[in-house]
């Protein structure tokens, strides 16, 4: 067995990632290297010169150290790692030494925070000695090396490495360039406009890049490729569907937990089974967050706005209007209104968590007598205590509706709640497994599609990716991006891009 350096847990000897907690399996010789896919986030202050030509050492050396440490907030606070500071830069890596399902994303997500942050840091340098700091950033996502046995840091090497950096010198003041690889795992979730292709001192062709504006609010969190039907998942996806049948046949309400190590496929799988099995269903869907601020209900914000066609552009009287449209049939109309116009509101004077839950159960109770009702809650193990608690007493309260609440989550769920589900008669709960090697083989020739891989190539990903679908299918689609321009996968079999 193969113990895990991030979480403990025992995995088997094949396994290239942790089946618990997605950490890339290390061998134990501290002194071997170790290939993985991160996203590279550089940034570096624009003028610096001038503003040091204005101040002396001690001054400088001051602003320098507050906008290292809000600039370093932003990025530990979305699961980055600071790896070095240059001269006025900072390069950040996201993907090491924790992997998450949405690096890439994250590092966008920090980005565009670092340039916000930059706003009440400027007003305090500006009030306190008049100077003021511009940054630009390039992120990009790749293949790299990581560790060196004669460092006494971690030492991250590779192109991305350079690529990104060579991005953030290409960028204007105040601006975001990402690299093609990046932009294609999250272009579903930013808003973002194409530059004219960038020559790069170093690289022989011109590479494209985009420059982000914002994060889209109606955008997934991660751009899932969905190429291939669900492969290994048959008696899963019964089960499902035939929960979601007994909830409409009895009237009742259900809780539905996947479990399952990040990147098997646990909301592809729900969306499918869901999206396939709904009929007439009303299907809302919302996603916990590890990081940034006002996260503890934001799943229960995406279903109502989604219930209540609510945009970021309204006006909070808006929302409290559309809400109030909403809820006119229940009945105290006006209490649950408002308790649940304050989950859009983070000004507002927050009410009691039992006005909150009875006014969220109640809207839910509401809909569910409409039409039967599914509610998705996605990567629950990163839920607030608050939602966790309403989640079960939703379950549990809900009376002669239809309503089906299905949870995904990461095993460590249960380290937090050791009884989630347990004590209901309505409620179930399994774990979603890693594929075989054959149905692995099956997915990888569905994704590669009729240019296909060669054996060599295919049995190589097939071991790495240790049976995680998601990981299979972002090596494919890096095989895939790498060989653009040829339009044929297969003669990467001899160019080994796959980490060992």
């Amino acid at each position: 067995m193969m113990v895990c350096p991030n979480c403990g847990e025992e995995n088997p000897e094949r396994a290239s990632f942790c089946l618990a907690c997605g950490s890339v399996l290390r061998a134990q010789d501290s002194a071997e290297q170790e290939r993985r896919i991160v996203s590279i986030l550089f940034c570096d202050v624009a003028g610096s010169t001038s503003t040091a030509e204005r101040l002396d050492p001690e001054s400088v050396r001051a602003v320098m150290a507050d906008y290292f440490s809000a600039m370093t907030s932003v990025i530990e606070r979305h699961g980055g790692t600071v790896e070095k500071f240059i001269g006025d830069a900072i390069m950040a890596v996201f993907g090491f030494p924790r992997l998450h399902e949405d690096d890439a994303l994250r590092a966008v997500r920090a980005a565009v925070e670092m340039l916000q942050a930059l706003g009440p840091l400027n007003e305090t340098l500006h009030r306190e000695r008049e100077v003021s700091i511009a940054v630009r950033i390039g992120v990009n996502t790749g293949e790299v090396v990581i560790g060196d046995p004669s460092a006494r840091q971690v030492l991250v090497t590779g192109d991305a490495v350079n690529v990104a950096a060579r991005l953030e010198q290409a960028a204007g003041t105040g601006e975001i360039l990402i690299g093609q690889t990046t932009y294609g795992l999250i272009r579903d979730a930013v808003v973002a406009e194409a530059v004219e292709p960038l020559a790069l001192k170093g690289k022989s062709d011109p590479i494209p890049a985009w420059k982000v504006d914002r994060i889209s609010a109606e955008g997934p969190g991660l751009l899932r490729r969905g190429r291939s039907p669900l492969v290994g998942r048959e008696r899963e996806q019964r089960l499902l569907a035939d929960t979601l049948g007994r909830v409409t046949r009895e009237q009742r309400c259900h809780l539905f937990t996947i479990f399952g190590s990040a990147g098997v496929g646990k909301t592809r799988f729900v969306n499918e089974v869901i999206e396939g099995a709904s009929g007439d269903s009303w299907v809302l869907r919302g996603s916990c967050l590890s990081y940034g601020e006002g996260v503890a209900f934001r799943p229960l914000v995406e279903m109502i706005s989604d219930a209540a066609s609510i945009t970021p552009q309204d006006s909070l009287d808006r929302v409290t209007g559309k809400i109030a449209s909403l809820v006119s049939s229940i009945g105290s109309e006006v209490s649950i209104t408002e308790s649940l116009t304050r989950l859009f509101d983070p000004a507002a004077a927050t009410g009691t968590p039992e006005e909150t839950f009875w006014a969220v159960r109640k809207l839910f109770e509401a809909l569910a007598r409409r039409r039967p009702l599914a509610l998705f809650f996605d990567d629950l193990h990163w839920g607030e205590p608050a939602l966790l608690d309403l989640i079960d007493q939703v379950a549990e309260w809900s009376r002669d509706v239809p309503m089906l609440i299905v949870c995904a989550a990461r095993p460590e769920l249960l380290e937090r709640r050791p009884g989630w589900g347990g004590g209901k008669l309505n409620a179930v709960s399994f774990q979603l497994s890693a594929l075989t090697a054959e149905e692995s083989h099956l997915l990888v020739d569905n994704l590669a599609g009729e240019s296909g891989l060669i054996d060599d190539l295919r049995t190589k990903l097939v071991r790495v990716t240790a049976g995680q679908p998601l990981f299979i299918e972002e090596m494919v689609a890096m095989v895939a991006d790498e060989t653009n321009t040829t339009k044929d996968v297969r003669i990467l079999g001899a160019r080994d891009q796959l980490p060992v």
